[in-house]
């Protein structure tokens, strides 16, 4: 049986899963062999499955992720404070369809950046759009959009996403321009996206790093209110990384 018409057409259909199971079945004898039903079920699966893969991967090319983390790579042998049981609810992104934020405090090199990239790639595998920026060049980026005049628009492509991922927030002085900035992509999201925080300066101190006791009311409202709260303790992730690779295995004494 020619099944070229057949793979041409289901390409144009752009259902290129079935084109590829198809093709897959008819050199398989064992897929031959199955009643009509099973083989169709088979090809429904593979265009499913296809399709989740290609929207997972589109997801995670727009996000920007700047750690390659995955939930599954969380590492809760070290003691840095991680719950399970509220990581387990997090990673359903229940928090995330609510409309809720994550605030991520700790030292540096204690794995926020890592925590809060692997909560957004979760986000991504449940067809959630997410998008990572780190506060400083955040801050850059708007003044250049008030520049050029496309400050709007950036906002408005920010208010779009499901969760924002904002990493080093408090780590550069901030000037009445970035408070202003902050506050009003706050406010398009506050109800109707999420928004994940990360920071070596406690929560309790935000207030006094904005300095603008007005705005700063205004921000920690939009982005504290109803937050999730996670503190990251231990000792730096990356020197500990660094000080594996250094130690040199212990020399075993020889057998007499």
């Amino acid at each position: 049986m020619l099944i070229q018409p057949t793979l041409d057409t289901l390409n144009q259909l752009k259902l290129h899963g079935m084109a590829t199971a198809l093709c897959e079945q008819m050199t398989q004898t064992s897929a031959q062999s199955l009643p009509f039903e099973d083989r169709l079920g088979l090809l429904v699966e593979r265009e499913i499955t296809y399709r989740e893969n290609r929207r997972l991967t589109r997801l995670l090319q727009l996000a920007q992720l700047k750690e390659r983390a995955a939930f599954e790579d969380l590492d809760f042998r070290a003691r840095r404070g991680l719950d399970r049981a509220q990581l387990a609810s997090l990673s359903s992104c229940a928090w995330i369809r609510q409309h809720q934020n994550l605030l991520i405090h700790g030292a540096t090199g204690c794995g926020k950046t890592f925590l809060g990239c692997a909560l957004a790639h979760q986000a991504c595998r449940q067809g959630l759009s997410a998008l990572y920026l780190r506060a400083p060049r955040l801050f850059d980026e708007l003044s250049l959009c008030h520049a050029d005049g496309s400050f709007r628009k950036r906002l408005a492509a920010i208010a779009k996403v499901d969760l924002v991922v904002i990493d080093d927030f408090a780590i550069a002085p901030i000037g009445a321009r970035e408070r202003s900035d902050l506050l009003e992509l706050l406010d398009d999201r506050v109800g109707t996206r999420s928004t994940l925080l990360t920071s070596q300066l406690p929560i309790e101190h935000w207030h006094e790093y904005i300095g603008d006791p007005t705005l700063a009311d205004a921000i920690l409202d939009r982005l504290v209110h109803s937050a999730h709260k996670i503190h990251l303790e231990g000792e730096s992730m990356r020197k500990r990384a660094a000080n594996s690779k250094t130690e040199k295995p212990a020399k075993t004494a020889s057998a007499p």
